[in-house]
C-alpha cells in the first residue's frame, strides 16, 4: 500500500492546479476513476464527485479532498517581459526568491538580486511578493504573450515529489496539500461500495482560499456524516513546541482535530462525531492523534454548517513545512487515515444517529 500510494501521490503532484483553475486535477481524477464508480460529476464551480451506492438504501456518507493548491496568478507584464504577480492562498513570502515556477506550461524562476550586489539588510531579510517578479527568459510583453502567457493565468511552483532520508515511507515536494488526501480518497473509491446507503466522495474546490467547494457538496448532498480529509501542521520541529504549539507529531498516525481556528471560531468537533471516529479508529486498531489546532481550518468547517448543519468532522495527515514548497509527511499516517475511513465506509449499515442529544 505504501508503494502504491507513493505512486500515486508523485502522479497527482506534477499536476498544477492552483486554486480557481482545479481543471488539471479534475481531468485526471476522471480519467482514474473511469469504471471505478457508479457515478462521476463536476459541478459548475470545480467539486468532482465520485458516488458508490450499497445493495440496500441506508444514509448518505460524504468524504472530501480538497484538490487545490496554493500558488500564484499573473497580475501584469512588463514592457521588457517581466511578470509580476499575486499571491493565491497562504503562500509564504519569504520562500520565494529564486524559486522554479511553472506558468501555462512554460518554465521560469522567480527573480533576486545577485547576492554580490545585496546589501547587509537584503541579505538578512526578506522581501515581499509585491516587490517580485517572474522572469520567463523574455524581453518583451509579446514575447510573453506569444509563450500563451496572460493576465490571471496560474503560476504554480516546480518541486517534484523527493523520498526522504533513504526512507520510502517518507516524502517531500510540492502540493501535498492536499494530494496526499486525494491519493487516500482513490484508493477508497476503488474499494468495495458500502453494505448500504451512498458513499460521496468529494474532490472540492478552492478549500485554500475560504473552503469554497465543500459547503456546495454539503448542501447537494445533505450527507449523514461529513469528513474532511486534509493535511495539517505538526509540532514536532525544532521550532515548534509540541505542547505548547501543536501536539501532533509525524508517523503517529492521523490527526482528530477537536478544535480548529482561534478559539474555535472555525469548528469545534461535534461530540458524537468525535466518539463515532475514536471508536472506529480502534476498531480497526489504527493510531489517531487527538489535537487542537488554532493555525486554521479545514473544509469539515464549512460542512458543518451548511444547510441546516450536518454531523462533520475531519481526519487530518500531518505535514512539516506546510504551505512551502517542500511539504513532507509520512506515508504511514495516509495509510493509517485510509484504514480508519474503510472502517466508516464499512460500517454504513449501523452508522449512529448524531442527532445532538442522540442517546439521552
Amino acid at each position: 500500500m505504501l508503494e502504491q500510494l507513493r505512486r500515486r501521490l508523485r502522479e497527482l503532484c506534477d499536476i498544477d492546479a492552483i486554486s480557481g483553475d482545479e481543471r488539471p486535477m479534475l481531468r485526471a481524477l476522471r480519467d482514474i476513476l473511469a469504471g471505478q464508480v457508479d457515478e462521476f460529476t463536476v459541478d459548475v464551480a470545480g467539486n468532482a464527485f465520485a458516488v458508490k451506492r450499497g445493495p440496500q438504501p441506508g444514509p448518505t456518507v460524504l468524504i472530501a479532498a480538497h484538490t487545490d493548491e496554493i500558488g500564484l496568478m499573473v497580475k501584469s507584464i512588463e514592457p521588457g517581459g517581466f511578470v509580476r504577480f499575486e499571491k493565491i492562498g497562504g503562500v509564504i513570502d519569504n520562500l520565494l526568491p529564486a524559486r522554479a515556477v511553472r506558468v501555462r506550461g512554460v518554465n521560469g524562476v522567480i527573480g533576486v538580486k545577485a547576492g554580490h550586489y545585496q546589501t547587509e539588510q537584503e541579505r538578512t531579510q526578506g522581501r515581499k511578493a509585491s516587490e517580485l517578479y517572474i522572469d520567463l527568459g523574455c524581453s518583451s510583453a509579446a514575447e510573453v504573450r506569444a509563450l500563451g502567457v496572460d493576465i490571471g493565468d496560474p503560476v504554480a511552483f516546480i518541486s517534484p515529489l523527493l523520498e526522504i532520508g533513504g526512507q520510502g515511507h517518507l516524502v517531500a515536494g510540492k502540493a501535498v496539500d492536499n494530494r496526499l488526501g486525494c491519493a487516500v480518497l482513490l484508493e477508497l473509491a476503488m474499494g468495495e461500495a458500502p453494505p448500504s446507503g451512498t458513499l460521496v466522495l468529494a474532490f472540492t474546490a478552492q478549500e485554500e482560499v475560504g473552503l469554497k467547494g465543500a459547503r456546495l457538496a454539503a448542501e447537494r448532498y445533505r450527507p449523514d456524516l461529513a469528513l474532511a480529509l486534509d493535511t495539517m501542521p505538526t509540532g514536532d520541529t525544532p521550532d515548534m513546541h509540541e505542547h505548547r504549539d501543536l501536539n501532533v507529531r509525524l508517523g503517529a498516525g492521523p490527526a482528530l482535530q477537536v478544535m480548529a481556528g482561534p478559539g474555535g471560531r472555525a469548528n469545534l468537533l461535534h461530540p458524537l462525531v468525535k466518539d463515532y471516529l475514536l471508536a472506529t479508529a480502534r476498531t480497526k486498531q489504527a493510531s489517531l492523534q487527538l489535537c487542537t489546532f488554532n493555525g486554521g481550518s479545514n473544509d469539515s468547517a464549512a460542512m458543518a454548517w451548511a444547510h441546516h448543519g450536518i454531523a462533520a468532522g475531519s481526519l487530518t495527515i500531518p505535514r512539516r513545512y506546510s504551505h512551502s514548497p517542500m511539504e513532507l509527511a509520512d506515508l504511514r499516517d495516509a495509510v493509517g487515515a485510509l484504514e480508519i475511513l474503510r472502517g466508516v465506509v464499512e460500517g454504513m449499515d449501523s452508522l449512529p444517529d448524531f442527532t445532538f442529544l442522540a442517546g439521552d
